[in-house]
């Protein structure tokens, strides 16, 4: 982020909407200088439509700026900190079979929202499928085939600073992946474990064991 963009979303974050002319005095520069500026956050759907003020005094009216929501992504967020506490919470107040249920749980409200696969639908179809979901989610998924069966990668894993301390998350992953493929997935290699990714091999005789 530049940083007379970051000045301006860091001022509306602090003090709420400002006209052009506030902002110009924050930071230091001209009102076409800003308007060229918010120009490009609005753009950048950083902030909203400006709304329009009307003085209480004779002249132009003033247009005012305020975050629009996707602005909170340029703020730091604590969300790692906060769900290693949570783990660590349930972890501490239940048994080591709760929380496998629990984590299953989650694996199977994840997989909800991706369509289920169908009796006898090809397993190429399948792993289309949950690669593209995969991806929706942040996993940088993809397949292949081989001797052996079908692999499925994920090159990233959306719980990093969690799952060397928490192997229930990769306990999690691999439901996940048996819900979105309906076949019960081998675990053949870990980014926690210093692979290049996930890895699961996928056989046709697991559609029978899932």
């Amino acid at each position: 982020m530049q940083e007379t963009r970051q000045l301006i979303l860091e001022h509306l974050k602090e003090h709420g909407p400002a006209t052009v002319d506030q902002l110009a005095n924050v930071v230091g520069l001209t009102a076409v200088t800003v308007r060229h500026h918010l120009d490009i956050l609005h753009a950048e759907g950083l902030v909203t439509d400006p709304l329009i003020r009307h003085r209480t005094s004779p002249g132009r009216p003033q247009y005012v700026y305020a975050l629009a929501e996707k602005a909170s992504l340029h703020f730091p967020k604590n969300y790692d900190h906060l769900a290693e506490k949570i783990v660590e919470e349930i972890k501490v107040a239940t048994t080591p079979q709760t929380v496998n249920l629990i984590f299953e749980g989650v694996a199977d409200r994840l997989a909800a929202g991706a369509p289920e696969p169908m009796a006898g639908e090809p397993m190429t179809d399948r792993l289309e499928r949950a690669v593209t979901f995969l991806n929706q989610h942040g996993y940088v998924a993809r397949w292949e085939a081989t001797a052996e069966g079908y692999l499925l990668h994920t090159s990233n894993c959306p719980y990093e600073a969690l799952a060397p301390h928490h192997p229930e998350l990769c306990k999690m992953d691999i439901k996940l992946v048996q819900n979105l493929l309906g076949a019960i997935p081998q675990p053949v290699g870990r980014l926690v474990d210093g692979a290049a990714s996930c890895a699961y091999l996928i056989r046709e005789p697991d559609l029978a064991k899932a």
